[in-house]
């Protein structure tokens, strides 16, 4: 579901206007990974895709799956991928896509832009 998902998000954000520049981006020693990077106009996007296949009785929404844990990992990625790019000074957000797959029908689909802010 999630590599069906993050390929799903990417033409999405593609279609969107978003100029994806890094997919899975992931640094030695560090846990975690962000699920893709691009630009929305002049600001660069982090994004965390989150889909869940959706059942009758089903209460939380997939974004309501980026606990604080997630978040400080997203953000400590984030970090080193502005290092390693040597990014220091550009206009950066972290973006979420939820994503609600049903079978048989089109999924349903949240932007969250500016979804949450560092740690």
């Amino acid at each position: 579901m999630g590599v069906r998902g993050e390929t799903f998000a990417y033409w999405y954000l593609r279609r969107h206007g978003y100029v994806i520049v890094c997919r899975n981006f992931r640094a030695p020693g560090v846990k975690g990974e962000i699920d893709l990077v691009g630009f929305d106009g002049p600001v660069l996007a982090f994004v965390e895709v989150k889909t869940r296949t959706s059942k009758p009785d089903a209460a939380s929404l997939p974004e309501d799956a980026i606990a604080a844990d997630k978040r400080r990992f997203v953000a400590r990625m984030t970090r080193q991928f502005l290092m390693e790019r040597r990014l220091s000074g550009i206009n950066w957000r972290y973006d979420v896509l939820a994503i609600e797959a049903r079978a048989g029908k089109r999924p349903i689909v949240r932007l969250h832009k500016g979804a949450f802010a560092d740690q």
